[in-house]
């Protein structure tokens, strides 16, 4: 018998949870969707403290102190990566995942705003040219998000798709964020190639017992469409600008959805490194099976 993983302090309270035998029925169906927003919450832990700070900062931050807010936030998102590690919150992994998004985020704001695509208003030290690093935290919280409900939901997959087509899509798709500046755009060639490489493909979740079947596609929409509403809030904290909300906010382009999911396809492949791939109905690895801490 496999033993319960002990990645983290969150598998102690996962695995009370799923121990515990609700009633048959719809009881059973209510227990199951309340534990998997329970997960979801907890996958979202990083991203969600990122955006109340943003909200918070805004609002609270004295505009005279002698810290600048883009600095605060990025010491307050460096403290909460080295609290959710030193308490076990987080896997090793995990950390390394968003280190990955954090850079690759980092040398896309920095191209993008030297482009004019959107600007950081306010003043800060800690910054690479006109990109506070804080801005690299919000890219992380994406990839912090695919790797903690990886791990939480035990996901598995049918028909997944050879890692070289994977990765040759995602290195297009990135090439492409720089490269429409000068050349043709080539997303909607991109999203067709989204649909050729993960057409057939389907992730299987396990909220509570028993594995849930969804198509990998739709799945990359609904993470993209939740990302594209939470930049609408973020961006009220005037966090960062767009070119036409200078004179007064309004709602991100919905057009920007495209490019969210865009995004997940690279998040998800870059995660992907980390976390291997496993078909469904795929014998058990050794390292799936840790002893508890």
């Amino acid at each position: 018998m496999s033993v319960t993983p002990r990645h983290t302090r969150f598998e102690r309270v996962r695995a009370a949870l799923e121990a515990y035998a609700p009633p048959p029925g719809w009881r059973s169906w209510i227990y199951e969707f309340l534990l998997f927003g329970f997960k979801q919450g907890w996958a979202c832990l990083f991203g969600a403290l990122l955006l109340a700070l943003l909200i918070a900062t805004h609002f609270l931050y004295p505009a005279d102190a002698a810290l600048p807010r883009y600095d605060f936030l990025t010491l307050a998102a460096l403290a909460i990566q080295v609290a959710m590690l030193r308490f076990r919150l987080e896997t090793w992994d995990e950390a390394k995942v968003i280190l990955a998004f954090h850079v690759a985020g980092t040398v896309m704001e920095v191209f993008k705003t030297g482009m004019g695509s959107w600007e950081y208003p306010e003043p800060s030290y800690l910054h690479i040219g006109a990109v506070p690093l804080f801005s690299g935290f919000m890219y992380a919280s994406v990839g912090s998000y695919i790797a903690r409900i990886w791990r939480i939901f035990d996901i598995r997959f049918t028909r997944y798709p050879p890692i070289w087509a994977t990765i040759a899509l995602a290195a297009a798709i990135y090439v492409n964020f720089f490269a429409h500046h000068w050349l043709p755009d080539a997303r909607i060639a991109l999203l067709a190639a989204t649909l050729l490489v993960y057409g057939r493909t389907l992730f299987w979740f396990r909220p509570f017992r028993s594995y849930r079947p969804m198509p990998v596609l739709i799945g990359f929409l609904l993470v993209a469409l939740f990302i594209w509403i939470a930049e609408n809030i973020g961006s009220i904290s005037h966090s960062w600008t767009y070119p036409s909300q200078r004179e007064a906010w309004h709602m991100v382009p919905l057009a920007k959805l495209g490019s969210w999911y865009l995004l997940m396809i690279v998040s998800a492949v870059l995660v992907s490194l980390v976390q291997r791939p496993r078909e469904m109905g795929a014998p058990e690895r050794e390292a799936d099976s840790l002893a508890p801490a």
